[in-house]
């Protein structure tokens, strides 16, 4: 792995984070990235939040779906709860595309937090 390229231009980079955070397209190249072990640091962790929001969302999708079609609820409620989920998932990409633009760290609240302890060396005295 070459973290530190030089040839490597810091505003590709950029761009790429940008692509990751696409809703529904975005995790394609993501997933692409951590399957190969690309990227630096930041490119990689802007991936792992990418697939881990899109698998959420689809998983959240499917389900509304399978519940919808089985015809055992209220079909309005169910439909409403889908465009939630989905109307939730593109707004976190676009806020997370802001926090991106305005150089904050990326992560997701509650998620990001327990991302950070697992990643902390342990100490052992």
């Amino acid at each position: 792995m070459r973290d530190d390229d030089p040839f490597e231009n810091e505003d590709i980079q950029h761009l790429w984070n940008f692509i990751y955070l696409i809703p529904v397209v975005g995790v394609i190249p993501a997933a692409w990235t951590l399957y190969r072990r690309q990227g630096d640091r930041q490119q990689r962790n802007t991936s792992r939040v990418a697939v881990t929001l899109g698998l959420g969302w689809l998983t959240g999708y499917a389900l509304l779906l399978t519940g919808l079609y089985s015809q055992s609820a209220a079909p309005l409620t169910l439909l409403l709860l889908n465009s939630v989920v989905t109307s939730g998932y593109f707004l976190v990409n676009f806020w997370m595309m802001a926090c991106l633009w305005q150089g904050k760290p990326l992560g997701l609240p509650g998620w990001s937090a327990s991302e950070r302890k697992r990643s902390r060396p342990k100490v052992r005295l």
